[in-house]
């Protein structure tokens, strides 16, 4: 969660969970959480999950030059 956070600049904690738990009940990632101290989550794709990447580094692409070319 904490490497998640630290990636995506702005987003609060109540963002973030919100999001990974509605991905997580679309089926698009696992969560697995490790009974220590302090508690550890790890996030991983699932098979759903990672057929988007090539969509969203499509939109990332788009982005980027729509970024461009607006300024």
């Amino acid at each position: 969660f904490g490497e998640l956070r630290k990636s995506i600049n702005g987003i609060s904690n109540k963002v973030l969970t919100y999001n990974l738990r509605e991905m997580e009940v679309d089926n698009l990632l696992i969560r697995k959480i490790y009974p220590e101290v302090p508690p550890r989550v790890e996030y991983t794709l699932t098979d759903i999950g990672y057929s988007l990447k090539t969509l969203l580094d499509d939109m990332d692409k788009w982005g980027t030059w729509y970024r461009n070319e607006v300024n």
